[in-house]
């Protein structure tokens, strides 16, 4: 890199690491979020655990597209907070006005990363707001902290990684299915 050159690349890892620090930094522990993956898709799959959701929400935390939107949602709940916008958007972001949709729109965009299944999951998990989710809303409403952006993102990690569960026990089930099928000399 040269000398007063702004790094604007990243790999999965400082990605992952990034987005881990300001998550942290604004109350979320990736254990919160996959704990919302758990309960999500134990529900519908034998065999979900807490590694595996946890494992998850990692590995979406490590994409370039969930990196930009993750930084972008707390920075955005973080000017709101200081007051730094200018004009009505500064009450609808602090306030967190239910007819402002931008919010929901990162994280539809999040979730989408797994298709119309990871959108449904975010949908469950934006309207019934459970765990950290629920603590992130609540919290947004007491003076001085703004959450609106956050809690959405964080639903929508935790949507996709529900998601990438599933997906990952299907992909195990088809595999024991090809091996319980194979045929041996034996069999002929």
């Amino acid at each position: 890199m040269k000398k007063g050159k702004k790094k604007l690349l990243f790999t999965r890892q400082e990605m992952f690491d990034l987005n881990k620090k300001i998550l942290l930094k604004r109350g979320v522990t990736l254990e919160a979020i996959a704990e919302i993956s758990y309960e999500q898709q134990s529900k519908y799959s034998n065999g979900v655990t807490r590694e595996l959701c946890l494992e998850s929400v990692e590995k979406i935390l490590s994409f370039r597209d969930v990196f930009h939107n993750v930084q972008l949602a707390c920075e955005i709940d973080r000017l709101a907070e200081e007051g730094l916008f200018e004009g009505p958007i500064q009450d609808i972001i602090y306030e967190d006005l239910g007819l402002f949709g931008v919010d929901e729109t990162l994280g539809l965009d999040v979730s989408s990363l797994y298709g119309t299944i990871g959108q449904t999951n975010f949908g469950d998990i934006d309207v019934n707001k459970r765990g950290i989710v629920k603590r992130l809303n609540d919290a947004g409403k007491e003076d001085g902290i703004c959450h609106t952006f956050l809690d959405d993102i964080v639903g929508a990690i935790a949507a996709a990684a529900s998601t990438r569960v599933a997906q990952v026990l299907n992909e195990d089930l088809a595999h024991d299915e090809i091996e319980s099928r194979r045929l041996t000399l034996f069999d002929l």
